[in-house]
């Protein structure tokens, strides 16, 4: 049973609601900072910005090998000799809402930080979005420390640092108020809504205005889905295969970390991550980096099936390599990679249309790793702008929940339900 809340006064709803206001600058503000941050590193290391997979066409064989193998090592390095110094134990960003904390262990933070731009702007196959998450809880966490509002209202402050950095790294300000709601409260904090939903509009709205004023995917409107019992019955065994595949990304990942936590020291681990990656990016650049690209080009179709099958299995592998090593980052935004292109193969065989499958298969193939349906439905919608399939994206979402919950796979953010209970 969660605890009875305190209804607070209208001095401290005031003050609470400006703090959430401040969580959301400082939010659009660490995705502009690590943005730049990652250019310098690129720049270091390439002597190219911008698109990593531009990056890696641009680079000799020998170098798309050598840059993520030196990243890599680079990273561990950072992680090895920051253990000593960062002597205090780290508190996930997700794990400290849940707890109602607002404790996120400064150096700990900036070393992590230090090895994701090592590991970013190498190439490794993970998201840029996870640390700039991270950046914003961090951020957040400050002014939570020094802002005049009750203690038990400080960690409010802290949600809303989180809703304000999924907000604006994905372009998605309603995935980020549903994020924390789904994902880091269990929809339990009925008076941190309003401050959420403060945060997230400002980030989102500072990002549409000084950054860019569109969805994170740009992508041509595709046409509505009749809602027939034979588009349903697509989506329904879309998000079947989605659950399945979910589950195994799962399944591998654990797997593999296993076998990764043998190889010791850190740096080596992670170098052996990024010549992993590097290797695979001989034959197939595309595996540098988020994914990004690679989706964008998806939704916007007209794609061989060959060549977005051989991209799926060779980043698959560098993904869960990256991770697997240790590398700082996301697989959040590598996770919409997999269910792009796994959707937009099975529109491609089953005869459907390859893009509309994709965007279905994202939100479900984010749906099974994250278990968290509702957010999932949110996000990928937010960010093609195509709400006109939420009937079938609802029931892939359904299913590939249903499905990768089944087999007691752990899933990327734990679950805040049983938290609670």
């Amino acid at each position: 049973m969660a605890p009875e809340e305190t209804q607070p006064n209208m001095k401290e709803t005031a003050r609470l609601w400006f703090a959430a206001f401040l969580a959301g600058i400082l939010g659009a503000m660490a995705m502009y900072l690590f943005h730049t941050l990652i250019d310098g590193m690129e720049w270091l290391l390439t002597r190219h910005t911008g698109s990593l997979v531009q990056d890696a066409l641009s680079l000799p064989v020998w170098l798309r090998i050598l840059v993520p193998t030196g990243g890599g090592i680079l990273a561990g390095l950072v992680l090895h000799f920051g253990r000593s110094w960062a002597t205090a134990p780290h508190i996930d960003y997700i794990d400290a809402a849940r707890e109602g904390s607002i404790e996120l262990n400064d150096r700990t933070n900036a070393v992590r930080t230090l090895s994701s731009l090592f590991s970013v702007g190498s190439g490794a196959a993970i998201g840029r979005e996870g640390p700039m998450v991270q950046l914003s809880a961090w951020f957040a966490s400050w002014l939570a420390k020094i802002f005049p509002v009750p203690k038990n209202q400080r960690n409010a402050i802290l949600v809303c640092g989180i809703a304000a950095g999924i907000g604006a790294a994905y372009h998605a300000p309603v995935a980020g108020v549903v994020f924390v709601l789904e994902l880091a409260l269990g929809f339990f904090a009925r008076h941190t809504v309003a401050p959420v939903l403060i945060s997230a509009v400002t980030s989102g709205a500072l990002i549409f205005w000084m950054v860019e004023p569109s969805p994170l995917y740009v992508m041509p409107p595709v046409p509505p889905l009749p809602v027939t019992p034979q588009s349903l019955l697509v989506a329904l065994a879309a998000g079947v295969a989605s659950g399945v595949l979910g589950l195994g990304l799962l399944k591998f990942i654990e797997k593999s970390k296993a076998a990764f936590a043998l190889i010791k020291p850190l740096w080596i681990r992670l170098g052996l991550g990024g010549l992993v990656v590097g290797l695979l990016s001989a034959p197939v650049p595309e595996v540098w980096g988020n994914g990004y690209d690679v989706v964008t080009r998806v939704l916007n179709g007209g794609l061989t099936w060959n060549w977005v099958a051989a991209v799926l299995v060779s980043k698959v592998v560098a993904t869960v390599v990256s991770t697997s090593s240790g590398a700082i980052g996301g697989i959040f935004t590598p996770t919409l990679f997999v269910g792009a292109t796994s959707g937009y193969l099975l529109g491609s065989i089953a005869g459907a249309d390859p893009v509309i499958m994709a965007i279905i298969c994202m939100a479900a193939v984010l749906s099974a790793v994250t278990h968290a349906p509702l957010m999932a439905i949110v996000m990928v919608l937010e960010m093609t702008n195509q709400f006109h399939l939420v009937l079938p994206v609802m029931l892939a979402c359904g299913a590939s929940y249903a499905v990768s919950t089944q087999f007691g796979a752990k899933p990327l953010y734990g679950n805040p339900i049983e938290h609670h209970a």
